[in-house]
């Protein structure tokens, strides 16, 4: 009877995991003499790393970071340009992202910009940061269906970290390019921005409508800024042709 008070009283308080495995560790619990205190430790201990987990997922989806480019899939030993364990320390770390600094990537078309960015993210998001990810035009037609710029503004004030990617490929015009300001603006020394573009900053005059807008614009994501140059010819196309070549062995060898 007290077995079934106790599932009852587990399922009332949403411990899912602890109704689903109270049972075992009791029963490993008596085989190897622990206290009360650690047996309650251990089952507490369950339903936090499942609810960690869930969060992780949670958050993960929110997100919307492209699948599949990860640390475990970005191959830092053939980009150029490219410090590995500074990769490694703003994965790792959080504390860049609790002073609400920003990641900026350069570098032509297919260096690997996205992945790093997205990457790090994945990295963060399973260390409990909310972050979320847009292509730079996805973020400017997002606000331009927003009745209010500063209520969207206030809505990704819940993101520590915001990916803008491919910033180049925004309209210039002054409507399009005062979204990427304010957004800029709002989030300066108080969240993180992870910003990849193709152009260096001397051609940003090519993205923003008006030239006090560029220099406020960069002077403000510097300040507080990691710069990540990459350079060399194309990751995606290296890995495309690693990909191939190590088909073509296999087929060879079967």
């Amino acid at each position: 009877m007290s077995e079934v008070i106790l599932a009852e009283q587990l399922q009332a308080l949403r411990l899912s995991k602890m109704g689903a495995n109270w049972r075992d560790l009791e029963v490993r619990s008596l085989a190897e003499s622990w206290t009360p205190a650690r047996f309650l430790s251990q089952l507490c201990e369950l339903e936090l790393e499942h609810r960690r987990q869930q969060r992780y997922q949670r958050h993960l989806k929110e997100s919307r970071l492209p699948p599949g480019k990860t640390m475990a899939t970005l191959q830092l030993e053939v980009l150029r340009g490219v410090n590995g364990a500074v990769i490694t320390h703003l994965s790792e770390q959080q504390d860049w992202i609790e002073r609400g600094d920003n990641l900026l990537l350069f570098g032509a078309s297919g260096l690997g910009k996205t992945h790093i960015a997205a990457a790090i993210g994945q990295e963060l998001i399973a260390s409990g940061v909310r972050g979320r990810f847009y292509g730079a035009t996805e973020l400017v037609q997002h606000a331009k269906q927003e009745l209010k710029l500063n209520e969207l503004l206030l809505k990704l004030d819940r993101y520590r970290f915001i990916v803008v990617d491919d910033i180049g490929y925004v309209s210039r015009d002054l409507q399009e390019t005062s979204v990427l300001f304010e957004l800029i603006a709002h989030r300066y020394e108080r969240a993180s921005l992870i910003i990849t573009a193709n152009q260096p900053f001397s051609q940003w005059g090519n993205i923003f409508a008006d030239s006090s807008m560029t220099v406020a614009a960069v002077d403000r994501l510097i300040h507080h800024g990691n710069i990540i140059e990459l350079e060399g010819e194309s990751y995606r196309r290296k890995t495309a042709q690693q990909r191939s070549a190590t088909e073509k062995s296999a087929a060879t060898t079967s």
